[in-house]
């Protein structure tokens, strides 16, 4: 089992901050999403309050709560490590804007992460998230459904609050947001239909290259286009050029797609809290017969994958089965072989962005907390 991490502290994770300013994530998260109910305003563009009596409206606040903020709170409030926002604003300090203005956009980010995964739960089944019942678990499917989505539109009131006064700078934002959002919808489409088929035929021609292709592509547009646009949405914040935009853009979906290589590799360590409670089902893609990276390694690493591959497609193996899987793949090196690609990824689009940034302790404190959040869930090193 890898234990996983405490909560960061400060924009970089070590306790140090490019200013004076706590983030205040929690702060904005209750802004956006309140733990009660804080008028209809959250929820209901101007005007489709008209014509409400107060008694009407009071009751709405609290059943449209109950229904859209209380499934995501659910999960808020289970923690997380809140990289991604900090990410945003640690690169706005970094660049010179201020970091604090677009706290809620930051925050807004972390609620559409969020609403994302209350949604891969139902898709995938999974019944534990964060070491607890997974949303729709306890709220329904229906609701879980609902306030999942919903949680990805927190962002449109985000830009007003943060940019209220520049239409032009909203516009930017809006587009690198919604053309992330359209990204991770394809890739969430991929990662539902599977790729059972495409394992399938790497396994009859011992050719597991467009595999990998495939299964990187999916990653990289369900989990590194929403970190790619908090990069990019930062560099546009603080009124960085294009290039620097592009290359922030490139980097922060380097980290998006190798942190879920991470997820794929944990998912068959097993990940706990510090508390010792599994923070998820063991080998819950194995059980699913899911096809992630470290088995479509397997195809040119574990000489009886195709065995192993057999006992787990359908999700229907045995406990047992699923046991000897797991070992097999984290023995035969396709773990570590997903974790070099992760490396390569980041490594890649780090060495084209840094010579964009200002050459400073806080530019090298930004790259190892990128390095940080992809390798949290590593087993430690033996020294």
């Amino acid at each position: 089992m890898v234990m996983a991490p405490a909560e960061d502290v400060g924009p970089f994770g070590d306790g140090t901050h490019t200013g004076a300013r706590p983030p205040g994530i929690e702060h904005h998260l209750d802004r956006l999403c309140p733990p009660s109910p804080g008028g209809l305003d959250l929820w209901l563009p101007g005007g489709h309050d008209h014509g409400l009596s107060a008694g009407t409206a009071h009751a709405l606040d609290r059943r449209l709560h109950r229904a859209l903020a209380e499934p995501v709170r659910h999960m808020v409030d289970a923690g997380g490590r809140r990289w991604r926002p900090t990410l945003l604003m640690s690169i706005v300090d970094l660049l010179g804007g201020d970091g604090e203005r677009f706290g809620v956009l930051a925050a807004a980010l972390e609620l559409a992460h969020t609403g994302s995964l209350v949604v891969d739960d139902v898709q995938d089944g999974s019944a534990v998230r964060r070491a607890k019942p997974a949303a729709h678990a306890v709220y329904g499917v229906p609701t879980a459904l609902t306030a999942g989505t919903c949680a990805y539109f927190a962002f449109d009131r985000a830009i007003a609050l943060s940019a209220p006064d520049d239409p032009a700078l909203q516009g930017r934002m809006r587009e690198v947001l919604l053309a992330a959002l359209r990204a991770a919808h394809a890739g969430q489409a991929l990662d539902v239909q599977g790729h059972r088929r495409e394992m399938d035929h790497a396994l009859a021609t011992g050719d597991n290259g467009p595999l990998l292709e495939l299964v990187l592509a999916t990653h990289r547009l369900k989990s590194g286009a929403l970190v790619g646009a908090c990069c990019q949405i930062a560099a546009i914040a603080a009124g960085a050029d294009a290039a620097l935009g592009t290359a922030l853009l490139h980097w922060g979906t380097a980290l998006g797609t190798a942190y879920q290589i991470a997820d794929d590799v944990a998912d068959l360590r097993g990940v706990t809290d510090q508390d010792g409670t599994p923070t998820k089902q063991v080998a819950e893609d194995l059980r699913g017969g899911k096809v992630t990276l470290p088995l479509a390694h397997a195809v040119t690493l574990l000489p009886r994958s195709a065995a192993l591959w057999a006992t787990v497609r359908d999700g229907d193996a045995t406990e047992a089965e699923v046991h000897t899987a797991r070992h097999a793949l984290l023995e035969c090196g396709a773990a570590t072989a997903s974790e070099h690609d992760a490396d390569r990824l980041c490594t890649d689009a780090w060495h084209a962005l840094e010579p964009l940034l200002p050459p400073t302790p806080d530019t090298a404190r930004l790259h190892a907390a990128g390095r940080r959040a992809v390798r949290a869930r590593r087993p430690a090193r033996p020294t």
